[in-house]
């Protein structure tokens, strides 16, 4: 895995960039509440029900209608523009997750919250994409682009840092309804700032003949592989939260959640930063077969670890594994997908990681309930392992063909950027 720092683009020519401050800020904000929301239901919803499995369910409801709707979201973007998406979306958002919290705390039936749950997962901003979208315009044909998806994935880790530890420490030591309570607000706040930046937005493409079909990034093949690859991704960060939760509660340190989630969220963080400054001479296509393989054998051994030292050793050896998968995976996008359906597509892989949760979630609870302490830790495992194989499989459908592409007609109009 030879590889050289001389040639790389650094994150400072990065932040740089003329008007990157305007979106990065207001989107920092805005993004913050997608790490609080699973592990705030999660802690609200078995603080009620006294049942990991329910809470679980619940969570898995939310991350299900996210992942089903997500894509939708992105396509209306690429369309119509992020702000009329957007602005919207998060009205609906805060509504919905303040709705889902009433109804926990009156001990509503399950089925309640299950439908509170499908608008709250349906209606979540997907601010990553849409930054994403806007370095995108900004640096076109720029060496950049690959530091960009870097330093986007780096962002998106120390949500995971602060997220679950701030709903933690607020479901815990506040109001078990602290945490969703916050998400809300937080996600109703800062989407709008975000949305009010206009002038960094991607331009709408013409109506009429220009989107006379618009067929979905789904049907390019390398963008299915991805997505397996990202449910993948979204079973170890649902196993974590579920499994993490009920060790710390078995062992009494219930305040330990955070910090150990915290950990393992800190080494993607660490991992990302070394890989957006490193010039990599291997094919991204081989890069992630062998990162997901190192991720996929470090999560099989998180089942077996029965302490808090061991365990957060190895929650910090899997953090390290993520986030050269979802690097690779977001900087291959730039060369499968053309430019006007990149949002589309960067949502079907935000979408992946939030089904891979959802279901990880569900069946971490039922392991949780059913079993031992911990054995939650299997979800992340069989999930890893099972993309792996179709990784393994499929990985030629990954090589880049921009020219004979077509994703949407008369969208795709620009010529796609080169990575790696």
């Amino acid at each position: 895995m030879a590889s050289t720092v001389t040639q790389r683009p650094g994150y400072g020519q990065l932040l740089r960039t003329r008007g990157a401050w305007t979106f990065l800020v207001p989107g920092f904000a805005a993004r913050q509440p997608f790490a609080m929301l699973t592990i705030s239901i999660v802690l609200l919803v078995q603080h009620t029900t006294g049942s990991y499995g329910a809470a679980g369910a619940a969570a898995a409801v939310t991350g299900v209608s996210m992942a089903f709707f997500a894509p939708y979201g992105g396509r209306l973007a690429d369309r119509y523009g992020q702000r009329a998406v957007l602005v919207p979306g998060v009205l609906l958002h805060a509504l919905s997750g303040l709705t889902l919290t009433a109804l926990a705390l009156a001990h509503a039936p399950l089925w309640a919250l299950f439908a509170a749950a499908v608008p709250t997962g349906a209606s979540v901003p997907q601010v990553g994409p849409m930054v994403r979208a806007r370095w995108g315009v900004k640096l076109q044909g720029s060496p950049l682009m690959t530091t960009a998806a870097a330093f986007e994935s780096v962002t998106d880790e120390l949500t995971f840092v602060v997220g679950p530890l701030l709903a933690t420490a607020l479901c815990t030591t506040v109001a078990p309804a602290a945490g969703l309570v916050t998400e809300a607000s937080l996600t109703l706040l800062g989407g709008l700032l975000f949305a009010a930046q206009k002038g960094t937005q991607p331009a709408v493409a013409a109506t009429g003949h220009a989107r006379v079909e618009h067929t979905s990034a789904l049907r390019v093949p390398g963008v299915r592989v991805l997505a397996v690859a990202f449910l993948g991704i979204g079973s170890v960060f649902g196993g974590m939260q579920v499994s993490l939760a009920a060790f710390t509660e078995s062992i009494g340190e219930p305040g330990l959640n955070g910090v150990l989630y915290g950990v393992f969220a800190a080494g993607n963080m660490l991992s990302g930063i070394v890989c957006g400054a490193v010039a990599w001479r291997m094919a991204p296509q081989r890069r992630l077969a062998v990162g997901y393989g190192a991720l996929a054998l470090t999560a099989c051994g998180l089942w077996a670890a029965h302490s808090v030292v061991v365990l957060a050793g190895l929650g910090l050896l899997v953090g390290m594994c993520i986030a050269p998968a979802l690097i690779t995976g977001y900087t291959l996008v730039e060369g499968l997908v053309p430019a006007g359906a990149r949002t589309e597509a960067f949502t079907w892989l935000t979408g992946a990681v939030a089904l891979g949760q959802a279901v990880a979630v569900t069946v971490a609870g039922q392991l949780e309930d059913r079993f031992w302490a911990g054995a939650g830790f299997l979800a992340p495992a069989g999930g890893t392992v099972l993309a792996l194989v179709t990784l393994l499989a499929l990985r030629s459908r990954l090589a880049t063909r921009p020219r004979s592409l077509t994703v949407a007609r008369g969208v795709g109009h620009r010529s796609p950027v080169a990575v790696d």
